[in-house]
């Protein structure tokens, strides 16, 4: 499927979210952070979160979802879903991130194994909600340029390991 003329490009910051139609092209840049995307194919509208963290601090309360947190993030998507009448279940969903951005530190520690953490909240959120990954690149050293068209549902990643390697998808 060709590029929309009316493409709308987002470039989505660590905690941002976005949901959108069919002309829609979403990017970003991750680390450690975790990017879900979720893609309906037959009524062509999907989007990407981009989170920092598995999960705020459990005393913070609040009412409003904030995209910096996993658990939030996918909250997000399922809010977007029903405002359209549509279900986890129909869409196609893909796991991007969550790299080591410190290999040569020999200390383990929550601070450094934040990568880990994020992508295993993503695994156990996405199966809770009843759908496996159509596709995941996730783990390993360096970060990765993420590139999600809506319109075809096509998720382009090119990672970039810390020693200069380059590994396109």
């Amino acid at each position: 499927m060709s590029k929309p003329r009316d493409l709308l490009e987002v470039f989505l910051q660590p905690g941002e979210f976005y949901f959108g139609q069919a002309n829609t092209r979403i990017k970003t840049i991750l680390g450690s952070c975790v990017a879900i995307t979720m893609w309906h194919p037959v009524l062509r509208i999907g989007g990407m979160c981009h989170y920092l963290l598995p999960s705020r601090d459990k005393d913070v309360a609040t009412q409003l979802l904030d995209g910096r947190y996993g658990i939030e993030a996918l909250q997000l998507f399922v809010r977007e879903m029903a405002r359209r009448a549509t279900a986890v279940r129909e869409y196609e969903v893909k796991i991007f991130g969550g790299g080591n951005m410190f290999p040569s530190l020999d200390k383990k520690g929550p601070a450094l194994e934040i990568g880990a953490r994020n992508i295993e909240l993503a695994r156990e959120a996405i199966e809770k909600l009843g759908v496996t990954p159509a596709a995941q690149h996730v783990g390993d050293v360096g970060h990765r340029h993420v590139i999600f068209d809506v319109w075809s549902g096509d998720v382009w990643v090119k990672h970039q390991r810390l020693n200069g390697v380059t590994r396109s998808t």
